[in-house]
């Protein structure tokens, strides 16, 4: 966590249209007050650059002394690994600053207090990414499922960086499908606000970094104190409540009508990076033998991957999946999927859909390591770069597509049949 004051008054909206305050620091004779301000260090920075276009003379975001802060009386306990004087380690290039802390024991930590009814403030959210958030969220869960064996009431409060965070709307959206979390805030908290918690779990780091060799769900445990190895495995899903999301008629309509005809099966070639996607020639190539093979199916995809495609037995739902509420209602919706390594394979495996998913991350063992509903394909990159710049360039690139070119639907037809 960053701890810091303003220069000026100024306010920041989130996409939402939340605005974020901020006041000039007012010297005050204790730290908990409405000017001290506390963030992640992502979220600092990104506030650092906004006030800088606003007005880099003007508007300065201070980092403040951190242990005046956290030596108030009614600072919070921080559960979990600690993560103290952040942005001293990050700024002196340290960055083995976290991974040399031994596990802690979040029980030990509890003693401290008896009430029946605990808050606890999360500074940063589980993650960056769709996937990240939502397989993540097995943690966040067990965490509060052991928390509940404690204690009568225990109510959560996600603060998220929201500074320029342009998936701000999107990642409340998803948090909000939580039954246990109480509210989402954005980003940053005064002392003054923190202090009205009892406990606070400071998430101002890249989990993948500091336990790169665990499955997403055991580095979280382990970060909040919690010894993954005696969880059951049984236990480390993620949940998706959707009651609360109504989809629009046209949606619905569409979706009921296609079901009416027999299975569907949803086709997701594509993933915000591109190395994770099947490239486009193969995606439409592929999308017809699917329509051809798969008879009693109608292909359904979020994505446009070819306009010119007309067929009875496809839907292109591109238009209606307007949202990340849309889009995991539509997942919810489906009989099967296939996916290439993104959101849609971790939504489907908690709404418990046979799934193959394409991988071409030869880690892909660690992501699934806990889904039941999901079975792999390894696309193996064969190319080779014969440019020696530091750019790519594709007409020096040799054997790109090799792999994609062995891998055939029959073999995904297969492997949707054997679940």
């Amino acid at each position: 966590m960053i701890f810091f004051r303003v220069t000026q008054n100024i306010n920041i909206k989130t996409t939402d249209g939340t605005l974020v305050n901020y006041f000039r620091f007012k010297n005050p004779s204790n730290m908990e007050n409405e000017t001290v301000y506390i963030t992640t260090y992502s979220d600092f920075k990104d506030l650092k650059n906004i006030f800088s276009k606003v007005d880099k003379d003007k508007y300065i975001p201070k980092v403040f002394e951190e242990k005046r802060v956290r030596e108030l009386e009614n600072f919070p306990i921080e559960l979990g690994i600690k993560n103290l004087d952040e942005y001293k380690k990050r700024e002196a290039n340290d960055k083995l600053f976290f991974y040399d802390i031994q596990s802690v024991d979040i029980y030990k930590q509890l003693k401290h207090i008896k009430n029946d009814e605990i808050k606890i403030a999360f500074i940063g959210g589980i993650g960056v990414s769709i996937s990240q958030i939502i397989s993540s969220l097995a943690a966040l869960r067990i965490l509060h499922k052991k928390l509940k064996e404690i204690y009568k009431s225990v109510k959560f409060d996600l603060y998220i960086d929201a500074s320029n965070n342009s998936y701000y709307t999107r990642d409340k959206q998803i948090y909000l499908t939580q039954d246990y979390i109480f509210n989402i805030f954005p980003l940053s908290i005064t002392s003054k606000k923190l202090c009205e918690y009892d406990y606070f779990i400071d998430n101002s780091v890249k989990i993948e970094e500091i336990f790169d060799e665990l499955n997403i769900v055991d580095a979280w445990l382990t970060k909040f104190g919690i010894d993954y190895k005696k969880i059951v495995d049984e236990d480390k899903y993620s949940v998706i409540n959707l009651l609360k999301y109504k989809p629009q008629d046209s949606l619905l309509t569409k979706i009921q009508t296609v079901k009416q005809k027999g299975k569907v099966l949803l086709f997701h070639p594509y993933s915000a990076n591109i190395n994770k996607s099947i490239p486009q020639a193969f995606a439409v190539e592929m999308l017809k033998e699917l329509i051809l093979k798969l008879d009693n199916y109608t292909i359904v995809t979020t994505l446009n991957i070819d306009s010119k495609i007309k067929e009875f037995d496809y839907l292109d739902l591109s238009k209606e999946s307007k949202s990340i509420e849309d889009f995991m209602f539509i997942i919810s919706s489906m009989d099967q999927v296939i996916s290439v390594d993104t959101s849609t394979y971790h939504i489907s495996e908690i709404f418990m859909i046979p799934t193959v998913t394409i991988f071409t991350d030869k880690e892909f063992e660690k992501k699934i390591k806990y889904y039941n509903y999901v079975k792999p394909i390894y696309v193996k990159d064969r190319s080779k770069n014969l440019s020696k710049f530091i750019y790519e360039n594709d007409s020096l690139t040799v054997n790109k597509f090799d792999s994609w070119k062995k891998l055939k639907i029959n073999k995904i037809i297969k492997l949707l049949d054997s679940f």
